[in-house]
């Protein structure tokens, strides 16, 4: 997706009030700026309570309209239906290109399903307890512990994610071979694969691939850190910004260019 296509990009915020911190609200809108733009940002539970007093504040900065649902019964989660009814509604609106739901609550996974199958695209945001159901059921999921969180009331350091070592990295059997799978998927005969793509790639078969899971603010550090693909960047010369190649070490060299091709 393009800048422009990011910039037109029209998206439903729609939290989980009872499943989500405050804390991560300005992060989460700021990574979902990335996707597009909330047009719709609503927050879901009892607020006439006090287990969400601390997201007032965060409301208001935001710009979140909280909706109020009573909780009838003990033991019924009527928020989750709440918010389901509303992503219902939304969606057959039509004014929406896709969803952002926050919750680690696998209750939603028909819901990204469902507006999946309408063809929108589903962004999910929760923590790494989230039920593998629903991440799967999300076209990109990301876990709030990948955020750059603010520092809390008490003014204690967060913890920020330390970068996993290069020989833990390179001895990740899962890791590298999901990314070598992925490049040879993407690659050409030379063996050269366009980073983007595979990003794109990536992410439709881990929704919850995040390269910050493992310290790395982006895709290209990662795959540089684990010392087993080549990296290269070269500059068009229309004056475009660099293209980034990636090709794993092991790949044959009967074909091996002196720059790779840039499409």
């Amino acid at each position: 997706m393009d800048n422009n296509e990011q910039r037109t990009t029209r998206l439903a915020v729609l939290i989980d009030a009872d499943n989500a911190q405050p804390a991560v609200v300005a992060p989460l809108l700021a990574e979902i700026a990335k996707y597009g733009t909330a047009h719709a940002k609503r927050a879901y539970g009892d607020w006439t309570g006090t287990s969400l007093r601390g997201w007032k504040e965060h409301l208001l900065a935001q710009s979140i309209q909280p909706i109020q649902q009573f909780a009838y019964t003990s033991g019924k989660n009527a928020t989750d239906a709440a918010l389901i009814i509303d992503a219902m509604d939304l969606l057959y609106t039509g004014r929406f290109d896709g969803f952002c739901i926050v919750s680690s609550d696998s209750d939603f996974t028909r819901l990204a399903s469902r507006i999946r199958e309408s063809g929108l695209t589903v962004y999910g945001f929760g923590e790494r307890k989230t039920p593998q159901a629903f991440v799967a059921a999300c076209d990109k999921f990301i876990y709030t512990e990948n955020l750059k969180l603010d520092p809390p009331a008490s003014h204690q350091a967060v913890a920020v994610k330390p970068r996993t070592p290069i020989t833990d990295l390179s001895n990740d059997t899962t890791l590298v071979r999901l990314l070598r799978d992925t490049i040879e998927a993407a690659s050409g005969d030379d063996g050269w694969a366009h980073l983007a793509s595979v990003g794109h790639i990536l992410t439709k078969r881990r929704p919850d691939f995040d390269s910050r899971t493992y310290g790395y603010t982006k895709l290209t550090d990662l795959v540089a850190a684990t010392t087993l693909f080549e990296v290269d960047r070269r500059l068009p010369a229309d004056g475009k910004p660099a293209v980034v190649y990636v090709r794993d070490r092991h790949a044959s060299t009967r074909h091996r260019p002196d720059s790779p091709p840039l499409a």
